[in-house]
């Protein structure tokens, strides 16, 4: 990841070439119905091993570049939309799509490369095909709206990095063209500044306020189903992310509390036998949660989260990840819950706010939780009135107690002589 660091700036200079990356058209069709449609470019970067050290290539998609017919997919016989384009010597880039009734969205980038492609990666010391998945995309828009973004989005999977620019895109299509109405991406979205007036003896200005934190987010219900069309990730969940990120319009860095609203977010992920994965995508964010179990003692715990995020007053997009995570803990064949407020840390610039949860990411039976473990703070919040009551008991107890004695001591001082 620090070589893809270190080399950003090729990008940006390749980029701004001619020639360097060329527009391919793509189209998946059912019939003589088109249902994706993209008109794209886009430059690949890939590192890998030589027999002396690592060395780096970058290509783009070249005119030659088709579309898989075989792999590709309009979403029948419950397999997701796939969008699979081939190139080369057994390369192929592969984007996959879902939706929630209002919106799609890529929910996965796959890029496949072959090792033994000589002309490509010369002194290579593998062969065969690699493959590198990301679930971080952030593409979306509104069905039956084209998704278009001219400005360059790098997307990193692996030890490999693709590169879209003058991206036009639709999924679910309803005709055979992609539609008038755009989606336009934050990159491309610029503000009207004016010139500043001319100075004048005023007073100060009143400080700006600090914003208004948002109330409770809205608890959504998410689900994962698996390629037989079976729910097999359950959540039910209220999510509030509080960010740090260094602000456009204010030149510093602040920190703003923003609630996901579930009417607005598209349900991706997958379920696996030991991994799950929950991706939640609004706008232009994009939340991945991955659940990890343990088989040994049949234990599963939330071991990963990473935000991506464009917000319009960011200087650049945020990314925070962290994979080493303990949280949600909880036993095969049940779920998780806690409906109590709680902050999970994830990275110095970004932690989660969970209210009203629970999650099931292994075992669901008949698309319904099965029965809880309940969290510390829920259950420490059942001992409060509980160790108050008994309090207050022990309490009057005392106090009846010396009332008795006080009396039996005052009825002696009256004993007949």
């Amino acid at each position: 990841m620090k070589v893809l660091e270190s080399l950003a700036p090729l990008f940006i200079v390749c980029l701004g070439i001619l020639g360097c990356t060329r527009a391919v058209t793509l189209e998946v069709k059912e019939g003589n119905s088109t249902c994706i449609k993209a008109d794209l470019s886009a430059l690949l970067f890939i590192t890998y091993t030589t027999f002396n050290s690592t060395s780096n290539v970058s290509t783009s998609l070249p005119d030659s570049t088709s579309v898989d017919a075989a792999s590709s997919s309009c979403g029948a016989a419950g397999r997701p939309p796939w969008l699979v384009a081939v190139f080369g010597s057994g390369h192929a880039l592969g984007l996959s799509f879902a939706t929630n009734g209002s919106f799609y969205s890529v929910t996965n980038l796959t890029l496949q490369y072959n090792l033994s492609d000589t002309l490509l990666f010369p002194q290579s010391n593998g062969s065969g095909i690699v493959t590198v998945v990301s679930s971080s995309v952030g593409i979306w828009a509104p069905l039956n709206i084209t998704y278009r973004c001219a400005s360059p989005t790098t997307i990193r999977a692996g030890g490999a990095a693709v590169t879209f620019s003058a991206m036009r895109l639709e999924a679910y299509m309803p005709g055979n063209d992609l539609s008038p109405a755009e989606s336009v991406c934050a990159a491309d979205q610029t503000t009207t500044t004016t010139a500043p007036p001319t100075p004048t003896t005023t007073a100060a200005p009143a400080p700006t306020p600090a914003p208004t934190p948002p109330g409770a987010p809205e608890t959504g219900v998410f689900s994962v189903t698996n390629s037989s069309g079976t729910v097999c990730l359950l959540a039910k969940m209220g999510l509030q992310l509080n960010v740090s990120y260094v602000s456009q319009s204010q030149n510093k860095t602040v920190q703003e509390l923003v609630n996901v609203n579930p009417n607005l977010t598209i349900t991706s992920g997958s379920c696996g036998g030991t991994t799950a994965s929950l991706v939640l995508t609004q706008q232009t964010t994009t939340l991945n949660f991955t659940f990890s179990m343990n088989s040994t003692t049949s234990k599963y715990h939330l071991s990963g989260i990473n935000l991506l995020a464009n917000w319009s007053d960011m200087t650049a997009p945020f990314s925070a990840s962290n994979t080493s995570l303990d949280y949600l803990r909880s036993t095969l064949g049940r779920s998780y819950m806690c409906n109590t407020e709680q902050t999970l840390l994830v990275a110095p610039a970004f932690s989660l706010n969970t209210f009203r949860l629970q999650v099931q990411p292994f075992g669901v039976k008949a698309s319904q939780f099965a029965a809880a473990e309940e969290c510390q703070l829920d259950q420490d919040q059942m001992l409060i009135p509980i160790i108050v009551g008994a309090a207050l008991a022990g309490l009057v107890l005392i106090i009846l107690i010396a009332y008795l004695i006080g009396r039996k001591r005052s009825h002696a001082g009256y004993q007949t002589i």
